[in-house]
């Protein structure tokens, strides 16, 4: 079948539904993190913040789409070998979602869950040092995207990390290997192939920062094709 990635497509993932719960949806976490963890994801998300922090006071993270949390828990890690104070939140829409991510978050106690839509008032509201967006941006159109940069630019303090899909025919193509080494379930597999199809290439990105006003921030291609894009306040 002949896969054109020229354009962002619009077909919606079936964890785009926030009332999903279930052993599915579990596993699809689970995997998503594993995954993630395999490719350096984490790494990537967490060289980002590395990046932006410029002293040793504490400091107010924001993960937006949190999943099942693996991402803080790994900051935690990393703040705790390192003597940093961070103070970890995860926000996500799907309340089973974020219910299964602080189970699995007991023994941190720097890191807290919120179940919010992150276009609400109470999200638009919230203050924070720098948040972060690690395969979550890709879940929205364009003009809901032009939306959260600004509100993240306006209420983040030191910056933000996105951490983000490219979207070429390469990486649809090896993520098909992926869900055979993996094992994945059909939820994983076909978000996973809608997700790459919904990423993003590097001048549409430039063109959100240029849209938005953006005055200091870099774009970066990183293995396996992902954009780490950094923005400074």
């Amino acid at each position: 079948m002949a896969i054109n990635t020229k354009y962002r497509t619009e077909e919606e993932e079936i964890m785009d539904d926030f009332s999903l719960e279930g052993e599915e949806l579990r596993d699809a976490l689970d995997k998503i993190a594993t995954i993630n963890q395999f490719l350096g994801g984490n790494h990537l998300t967490l060289e980002g913040v590395k990046k932006l922090i410029n002293s040793e006071e504490a400091i107010t993270i924001v993960d937006v789409g949190c999943g099942n949390g693996d991402m803080l828990r790994t900051l935690a890690e990393y703040g705790n070998k390192n003597n940093l104070k961070f103070n970890l939140i995860g926000i996500d829409a799907n309340a089973f979602t974020i219910d299964y991510a602080i189970k699995l978050s007991k023994e941190y106690p720097n890191i807290s869950y919120k179940c919010e839509d992150i276009f609400s008032k109470v999200f638009a509201q919230m203050n924070y040092d720098i948040v972060l967006c690690t395969l979550t941006l890709h879940h929205f159109k364009n003009n809901q995207i032009d939306y959260l940069i600004l509100l993240f630019n306006k209420q983040a303090r030191i910056g933000i990390v996105i951490n983000d899909l490219h979207r070429n025919i390469v990486a649809y193509r090896a993520f098909q290997v992926i869900c055979w080494v993996f094992r994945l379930n059909k939820m994983s597999k076909e978000d996973g192939l809608v997700s790459i199809l919904r990423g993003f290439k590097k001048q549409e990105l430039i063109e959100f920062s240029e849209r938005n006003k953006l005055k200091k921030y870099t774009i970066n291609w990183k293995w396996a094709f992902r954009y780490q894009w950094i923005i400074k306040k």
